[in-house]
């Protein structure tokens, strides 16, 4: 009996059926009528049409689940993780190629036979919806654009983790987990200026009374705004966000042109507000911190588990390697992820309170906050009454109900 084996497969059905589960609890929860304290946010067909959506999504991710999980039992249970690593190192290249080559392989190979839900959902159920925006040709841009960054990027960071495991020795973990933080950090800083404006154009506020009313408002709260941008998201869909990316001299606030179409100045400025308030909160660095102590456990971890003989036979491999080490410690660390991603989710709606809570105290209309909340919410057709089950689970933002309700204790 191989424990890596029992391990990997009991948490990979925990976690599929967990989903499941959570799914079927937040379709129970759909209620015809609105709940108490939301009434007249929606009209009555827009609300039916908001629940239509959230069925159909979620039938469509029991396929894709499922789907899935059967792809990566499947290819398992063949020795399929075997057969491409006996193939790629015939070609006689060092271990850090064979690397590449073998996570390459696997990766574009999981990507093609998942392409058809991607435009399925592209342009079936958001253009049903009413949301799609995306064309045929900028669909097949961003899948080009994103493939090549990730062999870039990732290639390129990658081969450091490779190389550091295959020559640094012990504290070979360290030197990947230094390599990770300053890649990442470099990374954050150039992404808002290079990375970002190969996906969307990203143009100045133009002069005017929003403009006016947001440095005005920078003023009032110390907060040194050297520019606001607009971006296009209407390129790809109708649904509108606003949000706070990069540091230093790279720090930008955007604002959805989508988001400035559908809401008053009041509103933008105190949506404006929420995102100010993560980086006055100090949130922001919050998570960075955060998700650099993730990686340096997650570096240590796999350390200790790249030398063990059973995680490689659990997959039936003839011969133990690094990069694909790498790849079966990923399916090994899933428990442990889930626990992870279930308490930066619970971190992340505490965050959210307080950014709301520092935008209705700075701007003093909170009202103006909810009804921002509540043209964000039914523009994207989410769901008024999620299953507190799914919200533990998925939730990075508290629902719509129990932002609007902590907003108004403020107030009062």
């Amino acid at each position: 009996m191989n424990p890596f084996f029992f391990i990997i497969l009991f948490a990979l059905i925990i976690e599929y059926v967990v989903g499941l589960v959570a799914d079927l609890l937040n379709l129970k929860s759909l209620r015809p009528e609105l709940p108490p304290g939301l009434q007249g946010v929606y009209q009555p067909e827009d609300y039916a049409k908001s629940q239509e959506y959230i069925r159909t999504n979620t039938r469509f991710d029991f396929v894709t689940s499922a789907f899935s999980l059967a792809v990566l039992l499947s290819f398992w249970f063949a020795g399929g993780f075997n057969y491409p690593d006996q193939i790629i190192r015939s070609w006689g290249f060092v271990p850090i190629l064979n690397g590449l080559f073998y996570i390459g392989i696997l990766l574009a190979g999981y990507s093609l036979i998942t392409l058809p839900f991607g435009i399925y959902d592209t342009f079936v159920i958001e253009q049903r919806f009413g949301f799609n925006r995306t064309t045929p040709r900028t669909f097949l841009m961003d899948h080009i654009k994103n493939l090549g960054l990730a062999a870039l990027l990732g290639g390129a960071l990658l081969s450091g983790v490779l190389a550091l495991f295959q020559y640094a020795g012990y504290h070979a973990w360290i030197y990947c987990w230094i390599a990770f933080i300053v890649f990442s950090l470099i990374l954050e800083y150039v992404a808002p200026t290079w990375i970002m404006p190969l996906f969307n154009k990203f143009s100045p506020l133009r002069p005017g009374e929003l403009k006016e009313a947001i440095l005005n408002y920078a003023r009032s709260v110390d907060f040194p705004v050297k520019s606001v941008f607009v971006m296009d998201g209407s390129k790809r869909s109708t649904k509108s966000n606003a949000f706070f990316t990069g540091f230093g001299r790279n720090k930008r606030i955007a604002l959805f042109d989508t988001l400035i179409e559908k809401h008053t100045v009041p509103e933008l400025i105190a949506v404006l507000a929420h995102e100010i308030g993560h980086h006055k909160k100090k949130h922001i660095l919050q998570d960075t911190i955060i998700n650099i102590l993730h990686a340096g456990l997650l570096f240590f971890l796999l350390s200790i588990f790249l030398g063990s003989p059973g995680l490689y036979d659990a997959f039936y491999m003839e011969q133990s390697s690094i990069y694909s080490g790498i790849l079966f410690f990923g399916l090994l660390y899933t428990p442990l992820e889930m626990v992870i991603s279930v308490a930066m989710h619970l971190l992340s709606r505490k965050n959210e309170y307080e950014a709301d809570r520092f935008a209705a105290d700075t701007t003093q209309h909170p009202q103006e906050l909810v009804e921002a909340l509540k043209k964000l919410h039914t523009g994207n057709l989410s769901n008024l009454t999620p299953h507190p089950f799914y919200v533990f689970l998925n939730y990075s933002h508290p629902s719509l109900l129990q932002r609007v309700r902590a907003i108004l204790r403020y107030e009062a």
